[in-house]
């Protein structure tokens, strides 16, 4: 089995401070990492839920993927972090089962990990985001 557990849950919000406020409000919850992807052109906030997060996503820029999927469907679920323990092999794996990439190859992810993403028309609707912890700076 490729896919070791839940990384996170991904949600695309119009106003992250809003959201953070919230999930602090309604569940107590905190934000264990911040960062602002530029390459992606977001910034996330990271809530810890057991092992997995609640990734809360909003754009930096309007070019960005999230700020289109905004535009296009409003706020929610975006994607599905899977980890994996080695994410060139998990992302092959899908090539090689006729799947559609995202990514070509694995890149640099937040908190230090290595990322590539499934299209959602490979995987029944859903985006999926493999996520490979590449040690203490990644949890």
């Amino acid at each position: 089995m490729l896919l070791t557990e839940i990384d996170h849950i991904a949600i695309a919000v119009n106003d992250l401070e809003a959201a953070i406020a919230w999930y602090a409000e309604v569940f107590g919850a905190e934000v264990e990492h911040r960062e602002t992807v530029e390459s992606d052109g977001v910034e996330e906030a990271l809530l810890r839920v057991a092992d997995s997060y609640v990734q809360l996503l909003t754009p930096t820029r309007e070019n960005s993927p999230v700020a289109s999927y905004l535009a296009k469907r409003g706020e929610g679920l975006h994607h599905v972090g899977y980890r994996v323990a080695n994410c060139a092999e998990a992302l092959e794996a899908v090539k090689a089962a006729g799947g559609r990439v995202i990514d070509e190859a694995p890149r640099p992810g937040s908190r230090g990990t290595t990322v590539a993403f499934v299209h959602p028309k490979a995987s029944f609707g859903t985006l999926i985001e493999l996520v490979q912890d590449n040690g203490p700076t990644s949890h």
